[in-house]
């Protein structure tokens, strides 16, 4: 990978971010909660769009991979903040939004603020909501009491935590309950054995979306990365169809 780029936001946030030029419209790739642009996904889609002359956009939110800042004070609606004064500054024309697990109901955000500069969405293991459907009864008591929950973390050694300022901005936040209006194409691809997110909440976002043109890929034996040689094939060919 390149060496990053920096954008500095109005209030002193800095972002990284890398970029390559290239035909419309652009990609544009929201991580996961603790992750950040140099995941296989990531990186996948910015080799295949160099690759095609396409344009490409990846950036780590404040507080994640190389944007400094404290992860503590990051939510949903801070980083779709950041998302949005990328696109606008650093891209022109219109953008594909591709976006993985919480990255997924980042997109959703995003496409709302971005407006008609959204030309399709593409969700991998898309988790909007996840504040209201992934916790206990009584860790949602602890997070509503502005405590810190920690969780099992499969993907590395430290626990992952979830901090009461996210939890309440993400309730704030959420998509599944009323129609979501976006009208432009959406694919959703979801691994059938994904132990973090219930495929269901891929259908659920296919019911919820506005747009007719939606379509629902379940991918038999894949987990919640949705990371192996097959599924990252299966998300470009999704990506050039679009």
């Amino acid at each position: 990978m390149s060496a990053p780029q920096f954008h500095a936001m109005a209030d002193g946030r800095i972002i990284a971010f890398r970029h390559g030029p290239g035909r419309g419209p652009a990609l544009v790739f929201l991580p996961g909660y603790m992750s950040d642009m140099t995941g296989s996904k990531a990186t996948a889609l910015a080799d295949w769009a160099a690759h095609e002359g396409r344009a490409w956009l990846l950036l780590d939110y404040s507080g994640c991979g190389e944007s400094p800042g404290d992860f503590a004070d990051g939510t949903l609606s801070r980083w779709c903040e950041e998302v949005v004064a990328l696109v606008e500054t650093r891209l022109a024309g219109p953008v594909i939004l591709v976006g993985s697990s919480m990255g997924g109901w980042l997109m959703l955000l995003a496409a709302r603020a971005l407006g008609s500069r959204v030309a399709a969405l593409v969700g991998i293991a898309a988790a909007p909501d996840f504040t209201d459907w992934g916790y206990s009864p009584a860790q949602q008591a602890a997070l509503g009491a502005g405590e810190t929950v920690f969780e099992d973390n499969p993907y590395g050694p430290e626990p992952t935590p979830t901090f009461g300022r996210f939890w309440a901005d993400g309730n704030a936040q959420r998509q599944l309950g009323a129609a979501i209006p976006f009208d432009g194409p959406v694919r959703l691809l979801h691994g059938q054995d994904d132990a973090d997110v219930p495929p269901e909440i891929s259908l659920r976002l296919a019911a919820a979306l506005r747009s007719s043109d939606v379509q629902v890929t379940l991918v038999k034996h894949g987990d919640h990365r949705l990371s192996r040689e097959e599924d990252i094939a299966l998300l470009l060919r999704t990506v050039a169809a679009l």
